[in-house]
This record gives structure tokens, C-alpha cells and sequence, in this order.
């Protein structure tokens, strides 16, 4: 297949790159600096020059591809509404240029808000609705143009897609940590986040494109809910930092803008991701990863 893709040069996105060029697919990415144009190119990837806010270039790229897997998202904390809006566009933009064309279209999503305090299951609907609501709404967005001639596939990633190279939230955790000195946890560690190691993710993405249904909800987890008092534990060895619960009232100090998602609780199966795609994690364990020291400054995938 043609795949146009979003967030190409990106974290998760990288590795989906290798994985299509791997099963023989043909890559157009999205690349937005000079930077990630060089690197998409240097593997072989057709590049197409845009960014989220540039709706022309993505409704082109979706229209002359046989095959959509958006996963960029601006992720500025400091404008959510903003961040919000341009997953609502860019997500409406791709569903309304392939009305029709059975194309599949797969979207990134995650795990935040499904259930309180359960194991989250693929059947678990996505609570968030309109432009006002996390990421604009955009899973269930995707989802109703199912019934208009789209094969949407929500790709839901655990809050923790983790790996050497990662910039996300477990390397946040460990800035936080060092900042601090201390490797805190929320209030008593208990709530739980899933993970999946990245190479795992980029595998289960490629085959939810070769095999999803239309209306698919597929968990890129390997790893049911890891108590967040053992992921500090795992930071705090791999710093030599002692390890410590933060009272709830201090978590939004302590920890800056990623608290409120270290003190949720995201715990999920990906039971029926695996027998629908005949997917089985294989990598390390993020505490594997944190001890064998991927989280390090200067460690590089």
C-alpha cells in the first residue's frame, strides 16, 4: 500500500515508518522542518512538506494514498484549546476526503478517561465528544465516518510507549526526578498506567492497517497497569534517587503539567487487539527499560 502518514518523524511515528517499509509498503510522510524532511528521506520516504495547520497539504496527501495513519498532534499544554482544535481539523479534513472510498484511516488516540478504577477493554467507547473535548473529540469523530465509506481504526497507545530514545511522559518523569531529587510517586502509588514497549506499538499499528475492521478500537498495550509507585522506584534506582510518595495536595508542584496524568489511573487490556491482529508483545518491560538504562541523557535509539 501508499500510506500517507502524520507525525512521521516522530517518536511513535518513526518506528511505524520502519515497520511499513519493512512489510513492503510505500511511504508518503508529513514533515513540517527541513530536520525531519533529511530524515524521512534518507529512508526512503516520500516527503510531503505541511504541518497540522496545513489542511491543504493533509487533505492531498489523504486523497492520493491508499491508506491514512494520522498520528501527529501539537501536544502544547500551554494550549490545549488550540491542540484541541487541530486534531478536531485535521482528523475531519481526512475523514471528509475519503467519504466513500472504503479507504482505511488509522487514527492515534490513548487511554485517558475510559473507565475509573477497571482494566479498560477495546469495547469501552471514548466518553469525549466535540470540539471542546480532549483532542477534539477526534476518536469518535473517526468513528462516525465509518457509516460514510471510511475503514476507521482507532489506534489507542498506552500512556507510556516507552523505549531508548523516548521524549514523552517517562522521560518527563525522570527530568522531574532529578530536578526534584526525589523520585515521587501520587499519593499512595496505587493507580496504574499500561505500557508498551515502541517497537511492539509500530508492529501492532501496521497490522491493525493490514487487518482491522472498519470501527476497530485497538490498545497498543503490552502491559496491563504498572503501579506508579514501582515506576518510581524503577526511576529512582536508575538515578540513585531516593524514592518518595507526594502527598495529593503537592502533586501539581511536584510534578508540573504531567501530575494530573501520573495520578490517574490507565490500566487496559489489549486481549482483543491481539486475537483480532494476531499480535503478541514481545519487548522489554518499561521497568526493563528503566533499569537497563534507556532513559539516560544521551541515549539515543
Amino acid at each position: 500500500m501508499h500510506v500517507f502518514i502524520t507525525g512521521a518523524s516522530g517518536w511513535i511515528g518513526s518506528a511505524v515508518v520502519d515497520e511499513l517499509l519493512l512489510n513492503g509498503h510505500a511511504v508518503n510522510g508529513l514533515a513540517r522542518s527541513d530536520a525531519s524532511a533529511a530524515a524521512l528521506e534518507a529512508k526512503g520516504v516520500e516527503v510531503r512538506r505541511g504541518d497540522l495547520d496545513d489542511l491543504d497539504a493533509i487533505r492531498t496527501g489523504a486523497r492520493d494514498a491508499d491508506a491514512v495513519i494520522h498520528l501527529a498532534n501539537k501536544h502544547d499544554w500551554a494550549d490545549m484549546a488550540g491542540t484541541n482544535a487541530a486534531a478536531r481539523a485535521t482528523t475531519q479534513t481526512i475523514g471528509q476526503a475519503l467519504v466513500d472510498t472504503g479507504k482505511p484511516v488509522l487514527l492515534a488516540s490513548g487511554l485517558a478517561g475510559l473507565t475509573d478504577g477497571r482494566v479498560a477493554t477495546e469495547d469501552d467507547a471514548s466518553p469525549f465528544h466535540g470540539p471542546e473535548s480532549p483532542r477534539g473529540g477526534s476518536e469518535n469523530l473517526l468513528l462516525d465516518f465509518t457509516d460514510r465509506g471510511v475503514r476507521s481504526v482507532a489506534l489507542r497507545f498506552a500512556p507510556t510507549t516507552h523505549g531508548t530514545g523516548d521524549h514523552g511522559f517517562i522521560a518527563t518523569l525522570c527530568r522531574v526526578a532529578r530536578d526534584q531529587g526525589v523520585s515521587g510517586y501520587p499519593g499512595d502509588g496505587l493507580n496504574r498506567w499500561a505500557a508498551v514497549h515502541v517497537a511492539d506499538a509500530a508492529r501492532m499499528v501496521v497490522l491493525g492497517l493490514e487487518k482491522a475492521p472498519a470501527g476497530a478500537r485497538l490498545h497498543a498495550v503490552a502491559e496491563e497497569g504498572i503501579p506508579t509507585r514501582v515506576i518510581a522506584e524503577a526511576i529512582g534506582r536508575a538515578f540513585d534517587l531516593p524514592v518518595a510518595a507526594i502527598p495529593v495536595d503537592r502533586v501539581d508542584k511536584h510534578f508540573g503539567w504531567i501530575g494530573g496524568f501520573f495520578s490517574a489511573d490507565m490500566a487496559a487490556s489489549s486481549a482483543a487487539t491481539q486475537q483480532i491482529l494476531g499480535w503478541t508483545p514481545t519487548g522489554p518491560t518499561l521497568v526493563q527499560d528503566i533499569d537497563g538504562g534507556a532513559y539516560r541523557p544521551g541515549r539515543s535509539r
